[in-house]
């Protein structure tokens, strides 16, 4: 087998065979086909060749590129698909949320809507509430200036009279309302017309008539003075014995038999416990009348009243005794007393204020 062996490799190796020809084509420096290309080719297609190789092994690389980058974006689809998934679950969340605060929001607005038809009626009950309020103070001032006329009229009463006019100033002015300056104006001006009058001391006369009423009770009459001194026997100045006591009251009932009297001054005959009764509650009587005529202001019939007490006081009563001579001293201080006083007109504002209620009430309506 060895023979047979190398008989074919030197048949390889010889010249006949196609490769050996081929082998002595290479080594033969005339007969180098590679040699032979590179020697037949130019400067162009050489660098023809040169950019091929160029553009195949970019082409390479951006083919390795492209690999890398459709891996990124496989990964990063994948991120996103995950994202997205996420997104729409927030999404659905987010839809839910929507729903709900839509639902809320609906509800906010019928309560809104219901809140509006409330303060709506609320306004109108309002004004409802405001317009009766002003017709209450309205009523309530025209109340006010009617007592303060029938204090002026009835008992001159200024003080009671200017008190319910501030009242009703104050009450108007609580309101607040500019049109009811013209009211107040009014009613400012009257009130300076009842500071403008003189004070007089009702309270205090009208006590000082109430003392002296209270006071008849303990006046003592004159007819009681007269017979306790006319009964009264006189003290001895000394010592006397029975005989002599005796004598002395026999003269003394003789003294009494015989009495000289100035007939020109008139006497009033014995008054009996019944007539002296009457008498004070007659003198009582008076002094009610002068109060009411007090009241009244009627000075006429005031000062005539407080004139026939003091008469009374001097002709039936003991005008030296203590009570007497206090009573007489206050009976001509009351008469020497100023009680007529013209009364303002204050019928103007009563009649402003009506006007203004009415015309209000009917604006109302």
């Amino acid at each position: 087998m060895s023979e047979q062996a190398q008989p074919q490799q030197h048949d390889a190796n010889t010249p006949g065979t196609r490769s050996g020809r081929f082998r002595a084509m290479l080594h033969t420096p005339g007969h180098n086909p590679l040699v032979n290309l590179i020697s037949h080719l130019n400067l162009t297609q050489l660098t023809l060749v040169v950019l091929t190789v160029i553009f195949v092994w970019q082409w390479f690389d951006a083919q390795q590129q492209i690999n890398q980058v459709q891996q990124e974006l496989a990964k990063r689809l994948a991120e996103m698909d995950g994202s997205n998934k996420a997104n729409q679950t927030l999404v659905t969340q987010s839809q839910e949320v929507v729903r709900e605060l839509g639902g809320k929001l609906s509800l906010l607005e019928s309560k809104y809507a219901e809140s509006q038809n409330q303060r709506a009626a609320l306004e109108v009950l309002y004004q409802e509430m405001s317009s009766s309020r002003d017709q209450t103070a309205l009523a309530e001032v025209e109340q006010m200036l009617m007592i303060a006329g029938q204090q002026l009229q009835l008992s001159a009463n200024v003080k009671a009279a200017l008190i319910a006019m501030q009242h009703a100033d104050y009450r108007l002015q609580h309101l607040d309302r500019p049109t009811l300056g013209v009211l107040r104006n009014s009613i400012n001006r009257d009130i300076e017309k009842l500071r403008a009058l003189p004070n007089i001391d009702l309270a205090g006369i009208n006590m000082r008539i109430d003392s002296l009423i209270a006071a008849v009770d303990q006046l003592p009459l004159a007819q009681d003075v007269r017979v306790h001194e006319t009964q009264a026997l006189p003290l001895p100045l000394v010592a006397e014995n029975a005989w002599e006591r005796f004598w002395r009251e026999l003269w003394h009932e003789a003294k009494q038999l015989v009495r000289i009297e100035n007939t020109e001054k008139r006497e009033l005959p014995l008054l009996s416990p019944t007539q002296s009764f009457f008498l004070k509650e007659n003198l009582k009587i008076r002094l009610l009348s002068a109060r009411l005529a007090l009241l009244s202001h009627d000075e006429s019939s005031f000062k005539r009243d407080l004139k026939t007490a003091q008469d009374w006081i001097k002709q039936y009563f003991d005008t030296k005794s203590k009570e007497g001579g206090q009573t007489l001293a206050t009976l001509q201080n009351l008469i020497a007393s100023d009680i007529d006083v013209d009364m303002p007109d204050i019928s103007a504002s009563l009649e402003a204020v009506r006007n203004y209620r009415i015309a209000h009430e009917k604006g109302g309506r």
